[in-house]
């Protein structure tokens, strides 16, 4: 059978009180409606239709190719959102599946559950329903004696008894969906918010004797949906800890994990340790055996195994096998660290690979620079790579030694076996194997304090 999807989207989302479009605030490093859309295809969907309207572009420009769209100008209700797909979808057999865009914990088993169970029943309708520690706001499920739906109503139209039930409606369905676009056609809005309601289609199918069913599911976190920056936040801590958890038990050491932030795109290998305070973000790959110190933040990088990371910022970089980092490194877009390197407190390295071995251990600024294999740059010494407009390059080759406080102004190229006497300001190239001094001879004055 043919499964299609339907995403609302469309809501500017008002309360969280913010320029951005609601459903691209982000959870563990992605938007949320990049969460439901992921879940959603990966839950079996074929064609998927993303329902827009404030900010399509931005959401469009999100999900790209991952999704149809179809526009919503006025926001008149989940019915009327839905109705858009119609011109995607009202010609379409088999089950369709409405999700709502800003609920980003939904997962793909559940939505897979939701419509298998669906289609073993041969209703032509069903709605994931939880149990809510807290149900106001949702809309509320009531049975008849035989535990079968009756209907969904709203917190706003509910009676004083029914605002006691604690079976919630998550806003997420399937639909046989043929029934669903010949449904939408007689939905009416009349109720408190004058708005059309998609839980109307289970109304009217029930009045004429069709089946409807309730799948329920025993996680409510995970149709929790996201309307402030104080459930946006919730969201944000459960997502973390269902992430946390999964590496732990993938054989990852989270010695905090109330207190660390690890993005739902990175990958950790085995035996590695995560010591409280420190973020893991974006596209970043950890191998096996790493120590990540305290308050490190890595985003967008690769580092190799068994590398030590004290307290230090990696962006962008690239890290091989048995480096040693920090404490207080910073390693920029193009930092590219060869086998065994080690980079000491108060480094700085941007654009610039620095090769098997070699030693960058403190207080130095190595920007646009070649590093040859086992090379020691001494402390405080800096590549002055930018003359206020453009950026040079400096080479260095293996086997060097460059003297503490040495400004090696670029372009300039040190051959292999080069050394530079502490405090020179090399502007010229020095060959192999040679020994350059550039600073004045020292002058003495004595008695000049009796002056």
């Amino acid at each position: 059978m043919q499964r299609h999807a339907i995403v609302l989207a469309a809501g500017k989302g008002t309360r969280m009180k913010s320029k951005k479009y609601k459903v691209l605030h982000e959870v563990a490093g992605k938007s949320m409606i990049e969460h439901v859309v992921k879940s959603v295809s990966e839950s079996g969907v074929g064609q998927l239709v993303t329902i827009v309207g404030h900010g399509a572009e931005s959401v469009k420009e999100t999900l790209g190719d991952m999704s149809l769209y179809s526009f919503q100008e006025q926001q008149l209700g989940t019915a009327h959102a839905v109705n858009m797909a119609s011109e995607h979808l009202e010609d379409q057999q088999g089950t369709t599946l409405v999700v709502c865009g800003d609920t980003p914990l939904i997962t793909p088993e559940t939505l897979k559950s939701l419509v298998d169970h669906h289609e073993e029943k041969e209703a032509q309708a069903t709605v994931l329903s939880a149990t809510a520690p807290d149900p106001k706001g949702y809309g509320r499920i009531v049975r008849d004696a035989n535990d079968r739906l009756v209907k969904i109503v709203e917190q706003k139209d509910a009676t004083v008894e029914e605002q006691q039930i604690s079976e919630i409606s998550s806003g997420i369905f399937a639909f046989d969906n043929q029934v669903l676009f010949e449904k939408l056609q007689h939905v009416s809005n009349d109720n408190a918010q004058n708005e059309y309601y998609l839980p109307e289609v289970l109304s009217l199918i029930l009045e004429e004797q069709g089946i409807v069913e309730i799948h329920h599911t025993n996680d409510f976190e995970e149709i929790m949906g996201v309307n402030d920056r104080v459930m946006l936040s919730e969201a944000a801590r459960v997502f973390r800890q269902r992430i946390n958890e999964s590496h732990m038990r993938n054989g990852v050491t989270i010695v905090d994990p109330a207190s660390t932030y690890i993005d739902v795109d990175v990958t950790i290998g085995e035996d590695t340790t995560i010591e409280p305070g420190v973020k893991l973000a974006g596209d970043t790959q950890i191998g096996s055996e790493v120590e990540v110190g305290q308050y490190t933040e890595i985003t967008n990088s690769r580092i190799g195994n068994n590398v030590i990371i004290k307290q230090s910022m990696i962006n962008e970089a690239v890290v091989d096998d048995d480096v040693k980092i920090g404490p207080f490194a910073q390693l920029r877009p193009g930092a590219n660290l060869g086998h065994k390197v080690k980079v000491g407190n108060f480094v700085e390295i941007k654009k610039s690979e620095i090769k098997a071995g070699a030693k960058v251990p403190h207080l130095s600024y190595i920007g646009d620079a070649e590093i040859g294999e086992r090379t020691n740059i001494g402390c405080g010494s800096i590549t002055v790579n930018y003359d206020g407009k453009n950026k040079f390059k400096t080479v260095i080759g293996s086997d060097s030694f460059i003297g503490c406080n040495s400004n090696l102004v670029a372009p300039v190229n040190l051959g292999d076996g080069s050394f530079t006497a502490a405090g020179s300001t090399i502007t010229d190239d020095v060959p192999h194997n040679s020994f350059a001094i550039a600073r004045n001879r020292q002058t003495t004055k004595k008695g000049y304090f009796d002056k």
